[in-house]
């Protein structure tokens, strides 16, 4: 049995951070990973050729201040997203290449509606408290609806709703008729408004780390060395008055307290000894993931650039429903990033690979000319069927959900603490907001140390 002051459940940046600041601050520390890799639902994998690809998430943006400051802690750099060019949007089956926001050229219905639907929400997120958005004036009325009943009454141009379902449920991995209109205000307020989580230059997609997601989080775990336990997954956690026990498949961890920094459904699979409160474990069962299949394709060069194009896109409904250009620093190889979110990442999740394949490249072809279908090399990472991330970047909260139990996303349940970008109230979804809540957590843990000290009875 290992003894420490504090086991952390989960290798994602959460976890990864709760451990780092608990290590610097003089405790020991086991981190338990279920995976036989670090990161979470982030995902760098290096090439033979020395490139590297970010299989999950992959973009800092501005006010990201978390993330930022754990690059400059281990010397990471930072590279601006490649914007020298026209996005393209599919609307109605017609192509429309643009810069900014919302291509104008369009019919002028559609782009009304876009931009008023847009700025309505960016006034709607204003009225948000972050830190508890089930305290909103009208956090009742909007817990009750979904996103989609929200679009329904308010975008009366049907190809600007599919635009807008495609975009902002998108970001959810789901279809909107499955979020909450609060949680949509609610994420959106902890980045700024809509147009931080929908854009690019200045917004959620704005940057890359060089080297990818991995050259942040190697060096942290390189830190924490044989703190770092792999191939762990936790399956009972026990508390008493004097500690925690973390069971996991090959490992028993005693500790004083446990942070776990797992998705909301994968904490749902621990037991736990004595059971967590209702509300707690209602919030489990009531938050799930979405689907999500993210595909690189690789080119020789990015010839998108080449032909005044960004490698931005969007198409509602096509089994490639977003792109972006996911070149490394150098630029070369040529990497398309292609997002399939929600039902038809599950429709086309069930395809045989080769169809899957050549229904995405297809797609491509039709978008940005022949030389997009024949690539160098194509790597799939469906998320939905990652066993330990239970699908999207990101668990939602359907309706009623943040009204009820959203109390009990950060309260530590006796000498368990939870970390997770679902917890925090700045930057939540994003790496950012993992970040932050591993650092929360940390801290809490070395609070309730210090309180223990104080009074007499030692670290409790």
């Amino acid at each position: 049995m290992t003894d420490v002051d504090c086991c952390v459940v989960g290798g994602g940046f959460a976890g990864l951070t709760a451990a780092l600041r608990l290590k610097q601050a003089g405790r020991t520390v086991a981190l338990l990973e279920a995976r036989d890799r670090l990161g979470g639902r982030t995902f760098t994998e290096t090439r033979a050729d020395g490139s590297w690809i970010d299989r999950g998430g992959a973009w800092i943006g501005p006010g990201q201040d978390r993330i930022q400051a754990l690059m400059t802690e281990f010397g990471v750099g930072s590279y601006k997203q490649y914007t020298d060019g026209d996005a393209m949007m599919v609307v109605e089956g017609k192509q429309y290449r643009y810069q900014g926001t919302i291509p104008w050229s369009m019919s002028p219905w559609v782009a009304m509606n876009l931009g008023a639907a847009l700025l309505d929400l960016g006034h709607l997120c204003k009225s948000i408290p972050l830190a508890a958005p089930w305290t909103a004036e009208q956090a009742d009325r909007w817990d009750r609806l979904t996103l989609a009943h929200w679009l329904n009454t308010h975008v009366v141009s049907k190809a600007a709703h599919e635009l807008l379902e495609t975009a902002i449920a998108g970001a959810y991995t789901s279809a909107g008729s499955e979020v909450s209109l609060l949680f949509v205000l609610h994420q959106m307020a902890s980045g700024g408004g809509p147009a931080f989580l929908l854009g690019v230059e200045d917004g959620a997609q704005d940057s890359r780390p060089v080297g990818g997601m991995g050259a942040i989080s190697g060096p942290m775990a390189a830190e924490l060395g044989d703190a770092i336990h792999l191939s762990r997954p936790v399956r009972d956690i026990h508390q008493d008055d004097d500690g925690v026990t973390v069971h996991s498949d090959r490992d028993t961890v005693r500790a004083r307290r446990a942070i776990v920094a797992v998705p909301l459904a994968i904490a749902s699979h621990i037991r736990y000894e004595p059971m967590l409160p209702v509300d707690r474990s209602f919030l489990h069962q009531r938050m799930p993931s979405g689907a999500i299949l993210k595909t690189s394709v690789v080119y020789d060069e990015p010839f998108w650039r080449t032909d005044g194009l960004t490698g931005q896109s969007v198409e509602p409904g096509s089994p490639a429903t977003v792109t972006i250009d996911a070149c490394t620093d150098t630029g070369r190889p040529g990497v398309l990033c292609v997002i399939t979110e929600g039902p038809l990442a599950r429709r086309i999740g069930r395809l045989d690979p080769a169809d899957r394949r050549h229904e995405i490249l297809d797609a491509l072809t039709e978008r940005f000319g022949d030389r997009a279908r024949t690539p160098t090399d194509y790597l799939e990472q469906d998320w939905s069927t990652e066993r330990y991330s239970g699908g999207g970047m990101l668990s939602h909260a359907p309706p009623g959900v943040l009204t009820e139990f959203g109390h009990a996303l950060r309260e530590h349940c006796g000498r368990i603490h939870w970390a997770g970008t679902e917890s925090s109230s700045v930057m939540c979804g994003w790496v950012d907001g993992a970040v932050r809540s591993g650092e929360r957590a940390a801290a809490e843990v070395l609070e309730h140390d210090t309180v223990g000290a104080a009074d007499g009875r030692g670290r409790s």
